[in-house]
């Protein structure tokens, strides 16, 4: 992964390890609730992943966003799958979406430059 991404999801293992150390009950529910959700079911993992990502864009959270465009990639979304997701974030969240589609484009392109 490039430096960038490495970073993230670095600094994101480092900050989960501190929350769960504070051993909260609620705390560790919320994220296992979470991890879980996006298991496959009924609706495979792909769908729910696609699901998460067309939310965190019309929510803007960056961090979301690159995990959940990661977790799209892992699960083998195409280009041509990735857009049609950023097209439904984009008519769901309007034009403010746009600067976080920039991004989310610029992350897509990273990963796939690593592939080649």
């Amino acid at each position: 992964m490039k430096d960038e991404s490495g970073q993230f999801w670095q600094k994101r293992e480092e900050l989960n390890k501190k929350i769960f150390e504070a051993d909260n009950l609620e705390i560790k529910r919320f994220f296992n609730l979470d991890t879980k959700v996006y298991k496959e079911g009924v609706l495979s993992s792909k769908n729910k992943e696609m699901l998460g990502l067309v939310s965190s864009m019309v929510l803007r959270c960056e961090d979301c966003i690159t995990y959940h465009i990661d977790r799209c990639y892992e699960e083998g979304l195409t280009k041509e799958e990735f857009f049609e997701v950023f097209s439904v974030a984009l008519i769901v969240g309007g034009s403010i979406v746009i600067p976080h589609l920039r991004r989310a484009v610029k992350r897509l392109e990273e990963l796939f430059e690593e592939d080649n």
